[in-house]
């Protein structure tokens, strides 16, 4: 007993064979559970393939171009991101900081394990934080200037805008709405550390950087083909699709003063919740000539492309005011945004149902209240902090936004020509609604408007026999008003 006691201390402390038999059984077992993790890392390494080659494609180009045994900025910036160079820059500059790099490239093995690690985060707060430390400060990692949190959001508009799924898209108003963001995120402040931007983005509008994420994964991944049959590329990105809602060209005039241009319906698919940009079912194959099954595949695995944002009331060419508002926005049975406009802000109220008027307050966990200019920021988002009454005597009217009912955020009275917003009085200057569900929902909508101006019409032509109009209400509300009968004999 006690050498069998002696010999299991013994293997349990050195993990490897004593001198008897059982001992060194004991010892081959705990060695080789203990080699396990060992064993399962090589396959974790070799089962990213695209990456090994890529990595090797780019040493033998940075071997024939520049003479250097490793990954250059250079071959780095030509052969993955051609069409985005500040991006490469910055992705490298992270890379070889990462790996402590002492040389100015980056070598076969760190290129790798480097690419493989951004390549399986998963986490939100990661992904972001990673994206942010790429454009940090150059004089400190942990400081984030204005300027590079612009270029990081400037960049995702970029690839947003250049795979929008009915060309690439363009907008002026991408300066105003980008300085709302960095005026929300700074506060005219001239630094912030890595933390501090990362939980603002987290809090305010995350999901603005996962497409830049999905772009530099997708070219991890793919990009090695494209080397491989030495055709240089043009940076399309093989038809990736990012989280851009697709509003209608019909509504679409280019920055033609309308409240909602291109840049803040990017900023709102990606702060409000997803409801409000879901697709309601798969992108259509709308790929031609050069669309591959790979880029279709990827399509439909990204299931970027949101539901058809369509507008349903602008007060500009509906003109302003409470009957308007309700004409045009009742009875659309999906998500909308509100877009409230005075001089000097503008607010959007989501809503993620239709509208209805009530005495009370309704709306589900995805109602928000969101500042778009001149500083952008999430007021609030809560359940039943939507209020709409128009006629209902007793209770105040209007339009209503907040979760206390004594002291809401935003207040647009009953005549629509002016309201408050945390307090402050402002004049309306325009207002528009945007319909965020899919084409069914702005079907249905458009039947049931013609179904009321039919059944107004038939009401309106109603031909009455005598004998019923002597027991219709309205005779009697004649006579009580005085106006004489020139027919009372009819039976």
């Amino acid at each position: 007993m006690g050498s069998h006691n002696s010999h299991e201390k013994s293997s349990g402390e050195g993990g490897s064979g004593s001198s008897t038999p059982r001992g060194s059984q004991r010892g081959t077992r705990s060695g080789s559970s203990g080699e396990l993790p060992e064993k399962i890392e090589p396959p974790q390494t070799t089962s990213m393939v695209p990456v090994e080659k890529l990595a090797k494609l780019l040493v033998q180009r940075s071997q024939k171009e520049d003479g250097v045994n490793g990954v250059t900025e250079n071959c780095f910036t030509k052969y993955l991101f051609p069409m985005y160079p500040d991006l490469a820059r910055h992705f490298f500059k992270y890379l070889h900081k990462t790996g402590k790099c002492k040389n100015k490239h980056i070598n076969l093995s760190t290129f790798k394990q480097q690419c493989e690690r951004i390549m399986a985060m998963l986490d939100d707060n990661a992904i972001i934080e990673a994206y942010v430390r790429m454009f940090t400060s150059d004089s400190d990692e942990s400081i984030v200037t204005p300027d590079g949190l612009k270029n990081l959001l400037y960049i995702s508009y970029k690839l947003s805008m250049d795979h929008y799924p009915e060309g690439p898209q363009t907008c002026l108003m991408i300066n105003k709405t980008l300085s709302a963001v960095i005026n929300g995120c700074f506060n005219k402040k001239d630094t912030h550390s890595v933390g501090f931007v990362v939980r603002w983005l987290g809090e305010h509008c995350h999901r603005l950087i996962f497409p830049v994420h999905r772009y530099c994964v997708h070219m991890l991944a793919t990009r090695h083909r494209d080397i491989e049959a030495h055709v240089e590329s043009n940076g399309s990105g093989a038809g990736l699709e990012l989280a851009t809602p697709v509003l209608e060209r019909g509504a679409w005039h280019a920055g033609s003063g309308a409240l909602l241009p291109v840049s803040a319906a990017w900023l709102l698919a990606a702060t409000a919740p997803p409801v409000y940009s879901r697709p309601a079912k798969p992108p259509p194959a709308q790929h031609t000539g050069g669309g591959s099954a790979a880029a279709l595949w990827l399509a439909r695995l990204v299931c970027a492309v949101p539901s058809h944002w369509a507008p349903l009331y602008a007060s500009r060419e509906h003109g302003l005011g409470a009957n308007r508002f309700l004409h045009h926005t009742l009875a659309y049975r999906g998500p909308t945004l509100v877009v409230v406009a005075a001089e000097e802000i503008t607010a959007v109220i989501a809503c993620p149902q239709e509208w209805k008027e009530t005495h009370q307050y309704w709306g589900g966990p995805d109602c928000a209240l969101i500042q778009l200019y001149p500083t952008f920021a999430v007021i609030e988002q809560a359940p039943k902090m939507l209020y709409l009454n128009t006629s209902i005597r007793g209770y105040p009217r209007g339009l209503r936004a907040g979760s206390d009912p004594r002291k809401p955020l935003l207040c647009v009275n009953d005549d629509f020509d002016s309201f408050t917003f945390q307090g402050v009085p402002y004049t309306i200057q325009a207002i528009e609604v945007w319909g965020c569900g899919d084409q069914t929902s702005r079907e249905n909508q458009l039947e049931v408007k013609k179904w009321q101006v039919r059944e107004a019409e038939r009401q309106r032509n109603v031909k009455l026999s005598a004998a019923d109009w002597i027991e219709h209400p309205d005779r009697y509300l004649l006579e009580l008003a005085g106006r004489p009968q020139y027919n009372t004999s009819a039976s």
